[in-house]
């Protein structure tokens, strides 16, 4: 089966005419029809899992939301993608953003919400101009029907994408992660606080948990194609585990860099190809699925994009974002790239994953300059083992499981440091956080590496 257009049309979908034009509204109509219980029903029968990195199984979430604890109902599309490496959310939203809207609503429906809320980084211009536009449209045409649905803009800080500190900056405030995540306690929740302000009560005297449901935007689009085309087409292609299509996303050393739809299962190594990547004479030494989970070594490039496949191979799906690097790299460097973004966007609320990414960032730094020692692999060891101690976020497990992978993968380019030289004759990479891929070239912010541990920049 083709699966070319499911949610990246050959060419961006620019009005709701063309949206409908290609089979859109369908899924909002059918929802609304069939009702919640039905929907999420399909949705289950579906086995759409989360894109946002997690692999969540939808229909439980949007279950654990529809039928959670007192108050009212929310519904948050989060496209506040900054996950190294990726880019396909910010694709999908300039492609076709009346799909992501159409998600949203049928989640709305499914869950009992009458107020939504889309969520980007306010860098994302071009996507925030798209989006506003087609939201302007779905409203002229009747689509919204009672339901409140608002663009929140925020920052460049990586904890704005995760869900329990997407709810503050909803709310007005930092992206600092809450405790209980947001089907527990979701906006505007009046008690208990447990580290957060709590609001005001819906009603006096009556504490209210208003479950919300977050999911990733690409989660919402292919929400909206299933209920319009059934959960067994959806399950046409992909894997048992991993139903469906993925949005995939290849950057690092390749000749072109791009986003790829493709079918869930496909070999990471056929995605790498179509980047271009190993460029000519080059072989494969590490490739990271964003920053979440361990390095993928090229003995595992033939592993299905699936998340139980990279999963039992040691790594994980996460995103669907790669950042390819070939045998001219030095992982140190890799390693210390990393671990300093992981370091810098730690949000300090948990003293142990601040402190200690920093520790670990600083000690990589050493060995990377050439000044390391065997110390230093030490201090890193304890810090890895206490990093994520009470961690309210991942960031922490993150740090543990990317660091300690590609120590354990790549001991010979330690080695090599802790005597004085490097493997590699490269400048250190840059921190892959994408601000733009088009005509097959990708940049990074530049002003990722010199941003500060408190937020701040150098100048």
């Amino acid at each position: 089966m083709d699966t070319a257009g499911r949610l990246l049309p050959p060419s961006p979908v620019a009005t709701l005419d063309q949206h409908l034009a290609l089979g859109g509204g369908a899924g909002l109509v059918g929802a609304r029809h069939v009702g919640p219980d039905e929907t999420i029903e399909v949705l289950g029968a579906s086995g759409l899992r989360g894109r946002g990195g997690a692999g969540f199984a939808t229909a439980t979430k949007w279950r654990s939301v529809a039928r959670g604890g007192s108050g009212i109902r929310y519904a948050v599309a989060n496209g506040a993608e900054g996950e190294p490496g990726t880019y396909k959310d910010r694709a999908l939203l300039r492609a076709n953003p009346y799909a992501v809207i159409e998600g949203l609503l049928i989640a709305c429906e499914a869950v009992g919400a009458d107020q939504a809320f889309l969520a980007l980084k306010a860098s994302s211009t071009t996507e925030l101009e798209r989006l506003g536009h087609a939201l302007v449209e779905v409203g002229e045409a009747g689509w919204l029907r009672d339901v409140d649905v608002q663009i929140v803009t925020g920052p460049e800080e990586y904890l704005f994408g995760e869900e329990k500190a997407l709810l503050e900056v909803i709310e007005g405030r930092d992206p600092l992660p809450r405790w209980l995540p947001p089907y527990l306690h979701g906006l505007f929740a009046s008690g208990p606080q447990l580290g957060w302000q709590a609001s005001e009560a819906s009603q006096p005297g009556e504490p209210a948990a208003n479950p919300t449901l977050v999911n990733n935007v690409e989660t919402l689009a292919h929400a909206a194609w299933i209920m319009a085309n059934g959960p067994d087409a959806f399950r046409e292609v992909g894997t048992a585990a991993t139903p469906g299509t993925l949005l995939c996303t290849v950057v690092g050393d390749a000749d072109r860099p791009g986003v790829w739809e493709l079918p869930a299962g496909t070999p990471l190594r056929e995605v790498l190809a179509l980047a271009g990547a190993p460029r000519p004479g080059r072989s494969l030494k590490g490739i990271f699925s964003g920053v979440s989970n361990a390095v993928i070594t090229q003995e595992m490039a033939d592993t299905p994009l699936c998340f139980d496949a990279l999963a039992h191979a040691g790594s994980g799906l996460g995103a669907a974002g790669f950042v390819v690097y070939d045998d001219t790299a030095c992982m140190v460097d890799v390693a210390a790239t990393l671990s300093r973004f992981l370091a810098v966007e730690s949000c300090g609320q948990c003293p142990p994953c601040k402190l200690g990414t920093g520790q670990i960032t600083a000690a990589l730094e050493r060995i990377r300059s050439g000044e390391g020692h065997d110390d230093d692999l030490a201090r890193i060891q304890e810090n890895l083992r206490v990093v994520a101690d009470g961690n309210r976020c991942y960031v922490p497990v993150q740090e543990r499981v990317m660091v300690s992978s590609v120590l354990r993968a790549f001991p010979e380019d330690v080695a090599a440091h802790l005597e004085g030289r490097c493997p590699s004759s490269r400048q250190p990479p840059p921190t892959p956080k994408i601000t733009e891929i088009a005509d097959g070239e990708v940049r990074y912010d530049p002003r990722q590496d010199r941003k500060r541990p408190d937020w701040t920049y150098e100048a």
